[in-house]
């Protein structure tokens, strides 16, 4: 009989040489989630899924929607707005905006940033709102959020202001940030600023509330975050070397544990990995069969070249595991993805690599296809005359 075309899942496991065991962190927050830039590995995830309010972190999606329309051009720096007397009405964090300003939105990017200005987010929701409320764009970041892979994030104003279903998640936060900082390098200088004395209007509030840009690790971003409910949280990102680390924090119970927890998390990710090259591109891992194809195999190589972050001390194996639906009916196109490499470590999450083929595999011709199902025949034959034996 004729093989099946979808086989049984195949399962390969094997060994790198590699040094390592990482203790994992122990955080206090209460949710949080740590990345590395360049491989895009979670260091640590704790609750990171789960939407939780995200106070004024939520920020963070307002100004990716307006550095979107300075890229596309419905706005620029130079574009002054109005103060509504909503927006003005706003507390907790202020640039003690009035109906009379017409603010630049220069000025109003830093107010978000620097000055965590409630009424600087509603100022630019409005102008941004598919129906010139804050409430309308609340559901335009919403969908936009969805867009963008953040799939428990729900926002019902601009700023984080408490409102019941205003959530987001740890790794939703974690997305954002990559995104701002990948997407809109020209604009991320912002979160550096480590003070903002707008008109003059509040000397004692024109400084960042980042406890981090002081401290000379490299950090630059991006946005700390506090209410009742929340507690203080902090969406981080520093620089040093070659790597750069952003994490999320949510869930403290002070602002000087946030400032002592966030600390912790930089040195900590910075000192206890680092790269290892595993697989170099275009390096076969492994040969699948093909079915009904001029070559009997195709090998499976990695997409890109694997680089993986691991922890330093001890001497443990990361170890692979492949999955494919074999045999591979042909035919096959080099490029096509037809399986995952699934690397492991104790002390880093598993690692998802995807598997393409190496070369073009083409459909059998006529005579291939006779050879192949005259061996077929030859085997079932030999296979129902050993039986007869036994």
């Amino acid at each position: 009989m004729l093989r099946p075309l979808i086989a049984a899942l195949l399962l390969s496991t094997f060994t790198f040489a590699s040094s390592a065991l990482a203790q994992e962190f122990a955080t206090q927050a209460g949710a949080a989630v740590v990345v590395d830039h360049n491989t895009g590995q979670i260091l640590l995830s704790k609750n990171a899924d789960v939407p939780l309010p995200p106070a004024s972190m939520s920020k963070l999606m307002t100004l990716n929607m307006t550095f979107e329309a300075l890229a596309s051009g419905q706005l620029t720096l130079e574009t002054e707005l109005p103060v509504s007397q909503e927006a003005a009405s706003y507390g907790g964090s202020t640039m003690f905006l009035d109906p009379r300003d017409r603010v630049s939105v220069e000025d109003l990017i830093r107010g978000v940033v620097v000055l965590s200005g409630n009424d600087a987010s509603a100022v630019l929701a409005e102008a941004l709102s598919p129906d010139g409320t804050e409430a309308g764009f609340g559901r335009m970041m919403t969908e936009r959020a969805r867009e963008l892979g953040m799939v428990n994030s729900v926002f019902r104003n601009s700023n984080g202001w408490p409102a019941p279903g205003h959530v987001m998640s740890m790794n939703d936060l974690a997305i954002l940030a990559e995104r701002l900082i990948t997407e809109f390098p020209v604009y991320y200088k912002y979160f550096a600023e480590t003070e903002f004395a707008f008109d003059g209007r509040s000397p004692s509030n024109r400084y960042n509330r980042n406890p981090l840009l002081r401290l000379n690790i490299g950090a630059d971003g991006l946005k700390t975050g506090h209410t009742q409910e929340a507690g203080f949280g902090l969406v981080g990102s520093a620089v040093q070397g070659d790597r750069r680390v952003t994490f999320v924090i949510s869930g403290l119970d002070s602002e000087a544990a946030r400032a002592e927890e966030s600390e912790r998390i930089v040195n900590w990710a910075f000192r206890q990995f680092a790269e290892v090259e595993l697989l170099a591109d275009q390096k076969a891992i492994l040969q699948a069969d093909v079915f009904m194809g001029e070559a009997e195999t195709v090998d499976l190589i990695p997409e890109n070249a694997v680089t993986l972050l691991l922890p330093v001390t001890g001497r443990k194996a990361v170890t692979g595991e492949i999955t494919y639906d074999g045999p591979i009916k042909a035919p096959v196109t080099a490029g096509t993805r037809l399986g995952t490499l699934t690397l492991s470590h104790p002390g880093v999450p598993p690692v998802e690599v995807p598997l393409i083929a190496a070369a073009d595999v083409e459909r059998a011709g006529p005579m291939r296809r006779l050879e192949i199902a005259g061996g077929r025949v030859a085997g079932d034959l030999l296979g129902s005359a050993m039986e007869r034996f036994q």
